[in-house]
């Protein structure tokens, strides 16, 4: 029981040392996740700008 308990410990020790790092893998998907952000973003900005300045312009005719 007691080397049970000792190798249980042991274990929890080293996967909290190996939470801590930052891998190659997890750095790769962060690159997949922002690569559609990023491509992205200028055209949102363009819609958001272009919709309005629609808004401001539709409103003064009213």
């Amino acid at each position: 029981m007691r080397e049970w308990l000792q190798g249980r410990k042991n274990k929890k020790r080293r996967d909290k040392r190996r939470k801590d790092q930052y891998s190659l893998i997890d750095l790769f998907l962060d690159v997949l996740i922002w690569i559609p952000v990023l491509l992205f973003l200028p055209f949102r900005i363009i819609y958001w700008l272009l919709r309005g300045v629609g808004r401001f312009i539709g409103e003064g005719f009213n």
